[in-house]
């Protein structure tokens, strides 16, 4: 059987792409995560470019190639790699509205490693944007490892710092993509797919921005408030940034925030995460709130035994914890019909208002024989 064949081919620009690279780099998601594009960028700034900008970035010791499908030989995008320091290079990479979705992307940073790497390059990175998932799975896929986050190591159009999140990759990594610790639910196709759980009656799908307005009504009341952690309602900047981060901190690793939703209706009812701080000992802590409408009616317990069915059949927990305040009695009911068992008392284990402590009462649910 044949190989596949690469949905893109690297090669230099030509006076022929011009039309197409200045509608590419045009396009509102490019300009969005490209800051650093003219606004707006026309047909003179895309000929500047095949011109000047990529023979001068070539000249300099760096690569610059157009992505061309290997069939028309249309561009579908750019990328590159530059020198940063001894032996280590700055990657980046775009993609045309008109290709996105068909792994151009993953296909093409995977060429251009290849190609820093046989210049002799020890360490190759990229940054993201936090709301740049699409570039992170790219990242991911193409074999890079998430090193942390650069605090205010971007600068917005206007002028404003934002955080970017480091990516690299070494030339004796493996490769492949990198291993994902908490997997997409089930049911993505690709981009525009997030998936979901669900029973048919509960829908349980990733938190996204648009949902800030319901998260935040939900996050702010009372009594929700009163069983955070800490017992701060948060402003509406925060939540803001929590929704349109939530798929980011899902493809790092740590938590997964769902909304909870009506599966006839598309409802928003309230929200359910879970916290996974401690793969090294499969255990994961699963919490959860309601709007005070959707109360009563089993969402609480049916989205909690998605998760928790989820994260051990799927993610491969061997605990899913979660804790309640002692006079909770609505959540504790909520766990033990999901099947989690009380284990103990750990008394002054939260923040509670005004400096005070709360006790905690730990359930879990437990997938060992021994237990």
């Amino acid at each position: 059987m044949a190989p596949d064949r690469s949905p893109v081919v690297l090669r230099s620009f030509r006076t022929d792409d011009a039309d197409d690279l200045a509608a590419g780099c045009a396009d509102p998601l490019t300009q969005r995560f490209l800051p650093m594009l003219p606004d707006p960028y026309t047909r003179e700034n895309a000929l500047w470019w095949i011109q000047q900008g990529a023979p001068a970035a070539v000249a300099a010791g760096g690569a610059a190639y157009a992505m061309a499908d290997p069939v028309t030989d249309r561009i579908l995008g750019g990328g590159g790699h530059n020198p940063a320091r001894a032996e280590a290079r700055e990657m980046g990479y775009w993609v045309a509205p008109w290709a996105r979705g068909r792994g151009v992307a993953t296909a093409a940073a995977r060429a251009l490693a290849a190609d820093a790497f046989g210049r002799g390059t020890a360490r190759l990175f990229l940054h993201t944007d936090p709301a740049n998932t699409a570039s992170q799975r790219v990242a991911i896929a193409a074999g890079f490892t998430r090193e942390g986050v650069a605090r205010g190591g971007g600068r917005s159009r206007g002028g404003q710092r934002y955080d970017q999140i480091v990516w690299s990759r070494l030339a004796t990594d493996p490769d492949g993509p990198r291993p994902r610790v908490l997997p997409d639910l089930p049911g993505r196709a690709g981009a525009g797919a997030p998936g979901e759980l669900t029973d048919g009656v509960v829908s349980l799908r990733p938190l996204a921005a648009a949902d800030a307005p319901d998260f935040y009504r939900l996050r702010v009341l009372p009594e929700v408030v009163a069983t955070s952690v800490p017992p701060r309602a948060p402003d509406r900047a925060t939540v803001e940034r929590r929704c349109a981060h939530a798929e980011s901190a899902w493809l790092e690793g740590v938590r997964a925030d769902l909304s909870i939703r009506d599966a006839r209706t598309g409802e928003y009812a309230g929200d359910i995460g879970l916290y996974y701080w401690e793969p090294t000992t499969q255990q994961g802590m699963v919490g959860y709130s309601l709007l005070p409408e959707w109360r009563g009616r089993g969402f609480a317990t049916r989205s909690v035994r998605l998760v928790a069915d989820w994260a051990i059949r799927r993610v491969g927990l061997i605990r899913v914890i979660a804790g309640t305040a002692a006079d909770n009695v609505a959540s504790q009911r909520v766990l033990e019909r999901a099947g989690f068992v009380r284990e103990g008392y750990q008394r002054a284990r939260l923040p509670g208002p005004d400096g005070t402590r709360v006790d905690d009462l730990l359930y879990a649910l437990v997938n060992w024989p021994a237990g």
